[in-house]
């Protein structure tokens, strides 16, 4: 497929240059733009924490050890007050994009317990929408250009282009993932990789020791590792994918205010766990090298570091929940490796912690993002070490089946955003309001050969198999059909439907959010959920399609517009 399929606009048609450079042009352009805003805004956190914690604390250190927290603290009130400012202009603005970078490198080198990647990750989403807005491209394609951005802004982040781009196709196209992407994503990275390369150095994130294997019987305590990291992913995804920035239990302070109350209980964990204060990338360099952390004291920074992630992001500071996810992996897997090398001493040598962080920085990304093959790719650019790879894959594999069984609703954390004005008013949006009535109802008795008559008389695509009781059991579309003549030849027609209709679904309630419901879709490359009533007994009351989110988003959105333009209509406008 050539890449002239996303097109170009009617415009360019006349400048001398082909269609496709015209594309990959773009491409590049996002890619040096992300690079660029990346490099400068890792400069400006550097500065900031710089002077916070060099400067201002050589001027008030004297007043006694308690005057490290006030740092966090005039921190958040810096990031209330100039958040006010940056809230009052248009949310598609470039200036809006800058000003929310500037707040988040304000938050993140004054201590916020954040991280950098998804501020970078949001600009090059920015940039990828701003310029097909500008050029008046199709959604799918400024879709595509916005995955190029995101691309771009991991790869800058974490110098790492091959899990910046696979990070594009996992979460933000999703489904929507075609060929013609591949090289404007990919380019886009590179371009990115190489600024930031030139601008920060060409280092990895993290300086990581070698790998070893040290024996194939490990392979089962890496297993093991997978199945808490789904645990620990599935409280970190609860306390984090329900929030919006600046809403928790104190809401009802001004806006400006809360920041502070978080900086204050920022401020107030750091005197008594100073290892949480700030991203973390020093402690989790520190648990990758094998300092003397014992277990005990990382178990401690797990809840602590959770909990300062949420009072930061509820809080309105400004930051990514990438780093965090990091951090609670790699406390994790060292402590996991700490405890195995002591109670296995005797029997078996197993590798250092710091193996066991690795995997753990991996499992807990993977589960918190639904990215799998982003998280593995991440971890091999970081270490550049292929072995660890292995341990890595099996552990990620086993900790999304887990996650997958105990929360089939799980939802990922957001790692970039629409629009923040649309992504508020998105969230009000439910599945009840886009979902249909349950196309057809089939018991799990019918045949084969019946259900087939009844979906092509109905010219339905979905059979929604339910017992009794209402309950769903299954679902039945024309290509499991296809798939039953295929194995059973003539005998097709008599198989009860229940033996042959695909049994794992994933659901979804009638009061979610619609958004939720869309991420879901996406990230697992689903067509339409199944909407199922709460309760001990779950029933059927409605099927949700991805078009059909597609419609009522736009026609809210639509809608929405108008009811403003009415209102903002002078007097006797209306009467022309």
């Amino acid at each position: 497929m050539s890449v002239t399929s996303i097109g170009v606009p009617r415009w360019w048609e006349g400048l001398p240059l082909s269609p496709e450079v015209l594309v990959l042009t773009l491409a590049a352009v996002i890619g040096g733009g992300t690079g660029l805003c990346v490099v400068g805004f890792r400069r400006l956190i550097d500065w900031i924490h710089q002077g916070a914690f060099e400067t201002l604390m050589g001027w008030i250190g004297g007043w006694g050890a308690w005057s490290l927290a006030l740092v966090p603290l005039l921190g958040g009130l810096l990031v209330g007050l100039l958040g006010r400012v940056v809230q009052r202009w248009p949310a598609v603005s470039t200036r809006f994009a800058l000003g929310r970078l500037g707040l988040a490198a304000l938050s993140l080198g004054m201590g916020a317990s954040l991280g950098p990647e998804g501020p970078s990750v949001d600009l090059g989403v920015h940039w990828g929408r701003k310029i097909g807005q500008q050029l008046r491209v199709s959604q799918e394609r400024c879709l595509v250009l916005q995955a190029a951005g995101a691309a771009a802004g991991l790869a800058a982040g974490f110098n790492a282009p091959i899990a910046g781009a696979f990070f594009a196709f996992e979460v933000v196209l999703g489904t929507t993932f075609t060929g013609s992407a591949v090289p404007i994503v990919l380019l886009a990275a590179v371009i990115s990789g190489l600024v930031a390369q030139a601008g920060l150095g060409a280092q990895p994130a993290f300086s990581l020791p070698p790998y070893e294997v040290r024996t194939v019987w490990e392979l089962p305590l890496y297993l093991g590792l997978g199945v808490l990291a789904s645990g620990l992913a599935v409280i970190y995804t609860r306390l984090l994918g329900g929030l919006k920035p600046g809403q928790g239990h104190w809401r009802c302070l001004p806006s400006w205010l809360q920041p502070v109350v978080g900086g204050a209980l920022i401020g107030g964990m750091a005197l008594l766990v100073p290892q949480t204060l700030g991203v973390g990338y020093e402690i989790i360099e520190a648990m990758l090298q094998d300092v003397d952390l014992s277990w005990g004291l990382l178990l401690l920074l797990i809840p602590v570091k959770l909990g300062l992630t949420v009072v930061s992001y509820a809080t309105g500071w400004v930051g990514g929940l990438f780093a965090p996810a990091l951090f609670l992996g790699a406390a994790l897997g060292s402590a996991y490796g700490q405890v195995l090398a002591a109670g296995l001493a005797p029997w078996i040598t197993i590798a250092d912690p710091p193996a066991y962080a690795m995997v753990g920085m991996a499992a807990l990304l993977a589960c918190s993002t639904r990215a799998p093959l982003t998280a593995i790719l991440l971890l091999f650019e970081l270490t550049r070490n292929y072995l660890i790879i292995l341990p890595a894959m099996a552990a990620v594999g086993l900790s999304l089946w887990v996650l997958d069984q105990v929360v089939p609703h799980g939802d990922p954390i957001g790692l970039h955003s629409l629009d923040r004005e649309e992504q508020r008013f998105m969230g009000d949006l439910r599945v009840k309001d886009a979902m249909i009535p349950p196309p057809l109802l089939v018991q799990p008795e019918r045949s084969l050969g019946k259900v087939a008559e009844l979906l092509m008389e109905h010219q339905q695509h979905t059979a929604l198999v339910v017992n009794s009781r209402q309950r769903l059991v299954g679902l039945l579309t024309p290509q499991d059909i296809q798939r039953a003549v295929q194995t059973y030849g003539a005998l097709w027609c008599s198989v009860p439907v229940g033996e042959w209709c695909t049994q794992e679904l994933q659901t979804i309630y009638p009061d979610q959010s619609l958004e939720q419901a869309r991420q879901r879709m996406l990230a697992r490359g689903l067509c339409q959920l199944p909407v199922v009533s709460r309760g001990s007994e779950p029933q059927v009351v409605g099927l949700l399609e991805k078009g059909r989110i597609e419609t009522i988003q736009k026609l809210a959105l639509t809608q929405r517009v108008l009811a403003q333009s009415v209102l903002n209509e002078p007097p006797g406008a209306g009467s022309r």
